[in-house]
């Protein structure tokens, strides 16, 4: 059994400090609860850094979120994936000249279908597109600056929760965790 690795949980619609909205605290509290002593938050989005087994990193976040609703009444949904799965992602689109347009959403469904009418149909309405795509992640261009369109045009297409974070922000991320040590 391989042992504990670093991930990320990617909770949807938080904004710490925000009335409605989970503190640091509350979110680290109920990560501690699900079995993540160690885990931090990153900025105020609802990133946190966690370790834990592969096998068990989604079941800890979903653990963590219903002890969230418990202790804070704050209901969230979360997605999860391992550091090491996503830096080659950072590292590719986190580097491109328009990177501060690109935006990592993560999801619990399947790879988006590149020529579907409704990828299509939903790019044009969402204003972005699909630059990658596997099961359970998607890469978007926002075509303007300053928008964030992964997270709808995900959930249209597939009909399931996503969440996204602007892939400058993942950039920034990393080098945190380089200069600890920790990814």
């Amino acid at each position: 059994m391989l042992g504990p690795e670093p991930h990320v949980a990617l909770l949807r619609n938080v904004n710490v400090g925000q009335r409605g909205h989970p503190s640091t605290d509350d979110l680290l509290s109920a990560f501690a609860a699900a079995g993540a002593p160690d885990a931090l938050s990153f900025q105020s989005n609802g990133t946190i850094v966690y370790t834990a087994r592969a096998a068990e990193a989604e079941s800890l976040a979903q653990d963590a979120v219903a002890a969230l609703a418990r202790a804070a009444g704050h209901e969230r949904e979360v997605v999860t994936a391992s550091l090491a799965s996503l830096r080659p992602l950072v590292d590719e689109h986190g580097s491109a000249l328009d990177a501060r347009r690109r935006e990592l959403t993560l999801h619990g469904g399947p790879a988006l279908e590149p020529d579907s009418v409704a990828l299509l149909e939903a790019e044009r309405r969402a204003h972005c597109t699909v630059l990658d795509s596997a099961p359970g992640w998607v890469v978007t261009l926002n075509l303007r600056d300053r928008q964030s369109n992964g997270t709808p045009l995900v959930e249209h297409v597939l009909g399931i929760p996503a969440t996204s974070r602007g892939l400058p922000t993942l950039a920034r991320l990393f080098e945190k965790l380089d200069a600890s040590q920790l990814a």
